[in-house]
């Protein structure tokens, strides 16, 4: 009952034979310092293989233009199709670790495994971030990345919804409010 979650891409594959996309939700950030994450995978699945023999991976975050090749590469299987190819996504270079990116994400996450626990109906492959590559568009003349102006989606209860309406921002609820003070007459 956790929700929403992130609804991501994740592509492996050390050659362009073998690149691969697989639609996670079970994911997420699991420590800050040094940067680490997760995906939890069931081990059936065509890229847990690939994956567990490469030692890595690349997050691919999803937009609402992404919607449906992420739901497609969520059902489909890359041991009967080339998912790059059938989904319209670009593989395209990650710059530290051997496995593609998708040259349509925002921003696309390169993660090395560090280890892999079995939990049950999935493995979690724990991962160190390697490096952060986001699309220049989506960074601000502060270097702020806009995250709103991606058009994220997550996945909450089989169905994908957009979280573009933030609320506030980190501290907002305690933040004080500025005091304009009024010259006496």
């Amino acid at each position: 009952m956790i929700y929403p979650l992130p609804a991501v891409l994740v592509s492996c594959g050390s050659t362009p034979e073998e690149y691969n996309l697989l639609t996670v939700a079970w994911t997420g950030t699991v420590c800050s310092n040094p940067p680490m994450c997760y995906v939890s995978i069931r081990p059936e699945r065509y890229s847990y293989d690939i994956i567990k023999r490469n030692g890595c991976f690349v997050i691919n975050l999803t937009t609402k233009r992404l919607a449906r090749a992420t739901d497609f590469c969520g059902v489909r299987s890359g041991r009967n199709i080339d998912k790059f190819h059938e989904a319209g996504l670009t593989p395209g270079k990650a710059e530290v670790v051997n496995a593609p990116t998708v040259q349509e994400s925002p921003v696309s996450i390169e993660c090395r495994v560090v280890d892999v626990r079995p939990l049950g109906s999935h493995d979690m492959f724990l991962a160190e971030v390697v490096n952060v590559l986001v699309d220049d568009q989506f960074i601000d003349e502060n270097d702020k990345i806009d995250m709103a102006a991606m058009d994220l989606i997550a996945y909450t209860h089989g169905e994908y919804f957009d979280v573009n309406n933030p609320k506030g921002f980190f501290g907002w609820s305690v933040r004080r409010k500025k005091v304009i003070k009024r010259e006496r007459k």
